[in-house]
């Protein structure tokens, strides 16, 4: 059976986009703990648009300068804009467009009540092997993470990158890697490096070039890149967008659980899933219910959760810390 995964760096104009709504983020949570925040982004060109609802304490004079360091941090700094010419987001020329308001007060009661912020229903998912996720993913995340550390040192390769991994069994049958160019490099021998495999077939740059990359290329949009950020296509995505939310509306807090639950439950199994549902204004949990899989056979059982609040996850996850850029980095489930 032939099994694939692909993975997507900060470079990738979705992920960007993540990213900056995580950088704003976590600007607000260093002024204010209690922020109430909702923000979707989408960047075309240097043009950034922020929409959605906030409510803080804490009122930035500006978020152009936000945009601007989350764009350094990933590496699209004015050094690479002059690099890479009009082929990839300029920094130098963002226009940031506000259309952000307050959040709703029907649903501020409920979350000031301790009640989640919106309803949904969350996956948490592991397995045996590395990092406890599925092995296709976990390649395609090793091979797309050295590849993104080697382009932020390049003055040849962009920070736009795509990476696909395909198993048959244990075999690496195919390795298929997007990553702008501006002169055609040979990275079959690093890719063999990273994967400690030959694939079967080695495919980089499948239209044979790739020099205009992120924003300029490619329209980007927080919350479209699920399947990279969750478990591919071992688990069902749960919950929306997690980068573009405040704790309390579940979409970062009950998928980390999830994920939280699932290692706990693994044990003896070769998989395990989560499977957990809120209610808006709610604090209890409609749903919590725990699936495995021990060789052939399989299992499914209902879970008794005490303490399971959003004051209390919160808390314990850390969420009332400035870290969601540090997460949308690193994969929030590994």
């Amino acid at each position: 059976m032939l099994k694939t995964a692909e993975a997507v760096s900060l470079g990738h104009p979705d992920k960007t986009a993540d990213y900056i709504s995580s950088y704003i983020l976590d600007r607000f949570i260093e002024q204010d703990r209690q922020v109430r925040y909702a923000v979707e982004v989408m960047i075309k060109d240097n043009n950034v648009v922020l929409g959605g609802e906030v409510s803080s304490s804490f009122s930035p004079k500006s978020y152009d300068e936000y945009v601007a360091q989350a764009l350094r941090e990933i590496g699209y700094n004015e050094s690479y804009a002059k690099l890479w010419q009009n082929n990839a987001i300029d920094i130098r020329k963002l226009k940031v467009i506000n259309l952000i308001t307050r959040q709703s007060p029907q649903i501020a009661a409920g979350v000031n009540n301790d009640g989640w912020g919106d309803q949904g229903v969350f996956v948490g998912y592991a397995c045996k092997g590395c990092d406890n996720i599925n092995r296709e993913l976990y390649l395609a995340r090793k091979l797309n993470k050295a590849l993104y550390e080697k382009a932020l040192n390049s003055n040849n390769l962009g920070l736009d990158i795509k990476t696909q991994i395909t198993l048959e069994g244990d075999k690496i049958k195919t390795a298929i890697v997007a990553i702008p160019m501006l002169k055609s490099q040979d990275l079959s021998k690093f890719i063999i490096e990273v994967l400690e495999q030959t694939p079967e077939h080695i495919i980089i740059n499948g239209t044979g070039n790739y020099v205009m990359h992120s924003s300029v290329a490619d329209c980007g949009i927080t919350g479209r890149k699920l399947a990279c950020d969750f478990y591919s296509t071992a688990a069902p995505i749960g919950g929306g967008s997690p980068w573009t939310k405040d704790a309390t509306k579940a979409d970062l807090t009950l998928n980390l659980y999830a994920r939280q639950l699932a290692l706990q439950n693994l044990a003896d199994n070769d998989e395990a899933w989560i499977y957990l549902s809120s209610c808006i204004g709610q604090a209890c949990l409609p749903s919590t219910t725990f699936r495995w899989r021990k060789g052939e056979k399989f299992g499914e059982q209902n879970l008794a959760l005490d303490d399971i609040s959003p004051s209390i996850l919160i808390k314990k996850l850390g969420l009332n810390n400035p870290i969601y850029t540090k997460l949308c980095r690193n994969y929030m489930m590994i």
